[in-house]
Parts: structure tokens; sequence; C-alpha cells
């Protein structure tokens, strides 16, 4: 529970909380944009599927974005994506770093 805890505030205090809270609402929205732009894509859960797969830059080729806007929002999501993923290392050095701290105060 403590690891929980030291885990939350080093969240709130490098404010990575926020960027994940944009980033969560921010692929809800292009995915929901997707299903309006893209003519191939019917239901919502197709547009989580779309941008799974260009948050993961895996593009598994099943689903295309064919629209402008489409290819515009993919542009987006993958560039957010990117940067996302490039904090998370940040984050667990960070972590781990107080963790370790906590240890050598014990």
């Amino acid at each position: 529970m403590k690891k929980k805890k030291l885990m939350w505030n080093v969240l709130k205090r490098t404010g990575a909380n926020k960027l994940l809270y944009g980033y969560l609402i921010t692929f809800i929205i292009i995915a929901v944009l997707i299903v309006i732009v893209e003519p191939n894509i019917n239901s919502v859960q197709d547009g989580i599927w779309y941008c799974f797969s260009v948050m993961s830059t895996i593009g598994f080729g099943d689903v295309l974005a064919v629209t402008l806007i489409g290819r515009i929002l993919s542009i987006i999501l993958s560039v957010y994506s990117i940067l996302m993923i490039a904090v998370i290392p940040g984050l667990i050095t960070s972590f781990y770093l107080e963790v370790v701290k906590l240890r050598s105060n014990d």
C-alpha cells in the first residue's frame, strides 16, 4: 500500500497524472471522431481498436484511415502516444529512486 501511495505522489509531483488524464481523454475523443469521419469504421469499438493500433505503433492494417481528417487525427494520436511512452521510463526511474531513498531512511 505504501508503494502505491508513493507512486501516486511521484505522478502528482511530476505532473504525469495530468498527462495521463489528458492522454486518456484525447484517446477517447479521437476514437469517437474517427468513427464520425471514417466511412469504414462504423462503431466506437472499431474506433478504439483503430486508435489502439495507432497508439501502439503496431498498425495491423485491418482498419485504415482513408480521409484526410482521419489521417491527421492518426498522426496526432501517434505523436502524443510516442511522447507518453517516452515519459514512462522517467517515471519508473523516479519511483525507483524514491523507493531506494525510503529504504535507506528506514
